[in-house]
């Protein structure tokens, strides 16, 4: 790797932002966080954390101990406390009185609804928890999960919680190949499934997968524990396979959640795209919950109270652990979830799911907000939209075109919106805006929150001056870290902490401006080298994006014989654009021109394809490495984890035709 920072010209566009977005005294009067954090934190980073553990949570046993970082890189948090996650999460808001408050409304895709209060939520998840030790799932054994985003879901995770049983939740769009090599990893003793869910209009199956994935041999699986969402026929193999509604119905509405070390494992998540030996990225319990409570209230600026909060992922990804799942219940939070798509039964859905449920804090993906852009602003338009107060974004960089869109037209021009930096492996949000203390800057993630130390480098580990990038890294230790690769010490050492010595290193790029801000371009290896310049793909796509025929873009770098690696640009033309009625190569000319301008003459791509969609997993992300194929004139690969695999045969189809994307 070299030095993102090697051609400053590349980082000119998205610095040149000067738009401004202060808090509104209204909003810095009633917000839960303050600058007095920061200072609070820097004081004494260890201590901080330990003031918001014993404030946020509730231990069976009280740690003494914060932090121990002796045996660097692995950490421990608290790690003579006792808790039990789910505890946390449900029973401790029914012993303070507020049994009654909504925990989950959950609205299907077909229109189905269910409101569920705490109290009821401590009732399901005690059958819950009851019945999978009658199937003789004890503390410590794993539970595989592969199911859709049904309360159930929910349920399942926090009885495994309950009883001190690591879960897996395996995205329910990967194949029973993916699943099966997560069983084995994780050696689980049980799968929880369904026979399916509901996606755009029609049932999905699930348990197939299941039986194909346990034909290919799991030792370990002894039950197999089904929901019934959708009424499908299943197989089923007697003694293994059980329905939950008969399991949970048998089972007691009484139980104790069993206390758990600090340190003992919460649960385990497979990183997606990785080859070979999947990569189980272990959290724990203590340092875990605390960091996602803290992150939940102060970055949402959460109001148990009267706050109706939906955060859009799937609990098959990191997102639903922590800001579905484990951080808005444990602040006892109300909120939605929703199982379908957005465009189902039309492109208002969210909306009317906004409206319906005076929905107030709404956390969803860039990729997902560059759609509605797409679909243009009468839809919102024509919802009551009001109820909204703080907007976030999260999974990938934002660029300020989608980001200003999101505030003026979902948010009334009045939200904050909270751009968040966090991974998998992190945990919890690291990097983000404040509402009520940042002064928020379009596409950018802004500062490291209090009690988090992040840094920008060069290739050297040497923090990088204002105006320049390098690889983003964390300096210090932090509670919601993970704990390593299950069962793999050696490659966690290697994954994150070989690059530079001391410094964690996941792979992202970044970039501060001259107030000292971060600005993230995205992964280093979609960073492209042309002609021996950094160029970020980000960048390119912002560019690109800001340009008025432009509804999404997605660039990657193809290998190049005279300049090494050529840029290749993937565009989506806006429905009402005047780009509809030029040839491909006017478009082309236009829009390579408007890089130019926008960035430099460099960063001009050598190709340009209007294409009616882009492929994109069920979480959002653009799989850029099917697009590299088309780029580089290859067979494309694996696309079995996009969300609609017929999107590489529309590309393959409509390549640079403009009324395509008008469709």
């Amino acid at each position: 790797m070299t030095d993102p920072a090697a051609e400053p010209s590349a980082l000119e566009n998205l610095l040149s932002e000067d738009r401004r977005f202060p808090p509104a005294p209204e909003f810095v009067a009633q917000a839960n966080a303050h600058r007095d954090l920061y200072a609070w934190a820097a004081a004494d980073r260890v201590g901080f954390w330990a003031d918001q553990a014993r404030e946020l949570i509730t231990w069976q046993t009280p740690f003494t101990q914060t932090l121990d970082w002796s045996n660097a890189p692995f950490a421990t948090w608290f790690a003579d406390g006792t808790l039990n996650a789910c505890d946390n999460a449900v029973d401790r808001h029914v012993r303070a009185g507020h049994g009654d408050r909504v925990a989950l409304y959950f609205e299907g895709e077909p229109g189905d609804t269910r409101t569920i209060t705490y109290a009821d939520l401590q009732r399901e998840v005690s059958r819950a928890a009851n019945a999978l030790q009658a199937l003789g799932v004890t503390t410590g054994d794993r539970v595989a999960l592969y199911m859709p985003l049904i309360p159930e879901a929910v349920v399942a995770m926090l009885a495994c919680a309950r009883i001190g049983a690591p879960h897996s939740v395996v995205f329910g769009g990967f194949s029973a190949e993916a699943l099966h090599s997560r069983i084995l990893d994780a050696e689980a003793k049980l799968v929880v499934t369904a026979d399916g869910g509901y996606r755009r209009g029609n049932p999905t199956s699930l348990k197939p997968a299941v039986d194909e994935a346990l034909a290919k041999g799991a030792p370990t699986v002894e039950h197999v524990l089904v929901v019934r969402r959708t009424g499908q026929p299943v197989d089923w193999t007697e003694g293994r396979d059980v329905w939950w509604h008969e399991a949970v119905a048998a089972a007691s509405d009484e139980h104790t959640p069993v206390p758990v070390p600090a340190e003992h494992p919460l649960f385990i998540l497979y990183t997606s795209g990785t080859t070979g030996k999947p990569k189980g990225v272990l959290h724990t319990t203590g340092g875990y919950l605390t960091q996602c409570a803290y992150t939940h209230l102060n970055v949402f600026d959460l109001k148990p109270d009267t706050d109706v909060y939906w955060c859009t992922a799937d609990i098959g990804w990191v997102t639903g652990h922590s800001y579905v799942v484990y951080g808005p219940l444990v602040n006892g939070a109300t909120q939605v979830i929703y199982e379908g798509t957005p465009d189902t039964p039309d492109r208002g859905r969210w909306w009317d799911v906004v409206a319906k449920y005076r929905v107030s804090i709404l956390y969803t993906a860039p990729t997902a907000i560059r759609t509605c852009m797409k679909w243009g602003d009468d839809i919102p338009a024509a919802r009551d939209l009001s109820s909204l107060r703080v907007l976030g974004s999260v999974g990938e960089p934002i660029n300020p075109e989608a980001w200003t869109w999101y505030r003026r037209v979902i948010g009334g021009d009045r939200t904050p919106v909270v751009d968040t930096w966090w991974q998998t492996e992190t945990g919890a949000i690291m990097i983000s805006p404040l509402p009520g203390v940042t002064e928020a800057k379009p596409g950018s993630a802004q500062v490291p929150l209090p009690g988090v130390a992040a840094e920008v480098v060069d290739d050297d580990g040497t923090p990088v001056p204002n105006g320049s990038g390098g690889y983003l890294v964390i300096t210090e230790p932090w509670p919601a870290m993970l704990r390593g690769i299950w069962g793999d010490p050696d490659r966690y050492v290697d994954t994150y902490w070989s690059r530079f010595k001391h410094l964690y290193f996941a792979g992202d790029g970044a970039k501060k401006d001259e107030d000292g801000d971060i600005w993230l371009l995205g992964r280093v290896d979609d960073v492209m080298n042309v002609s021996g310049h950094r160029l970020s793909t980000t960048e390119i796509e912002s560019a690109l994006v800001s340009h008025p025929w432009v509804a999404e873009a997605a660039v990657v770098g193809a290998s190049d014989e005279t300049t090494g690696q050529a840029v290749v640009a993937f565009v989506i033309l806006r429905g009402d654009s005047e780009g509809l009625t030029r040839t491909p190569a006017e478009v082309e000319a236009e829009l390579r021109a408007h890089v130019a301008t926008q960035i430099g003459p460099i960063a001009k791509p050598r190709q340009i394809l209007v294409v009616p969609e882009l492929p994109k997993t069920r979480s959002g992300k653009i799989m850029r490495r099917l697009l590299r194929d088309v780029a580089e004139h290859r067979a494309v690969g694996d696309a079995t984890t996009l969300a609609d695999q017929s999107v590489m045969d529309l590309i393959a189809a409509g390549l640079s035709s403009p009324a395509s994307a008008a469709d």
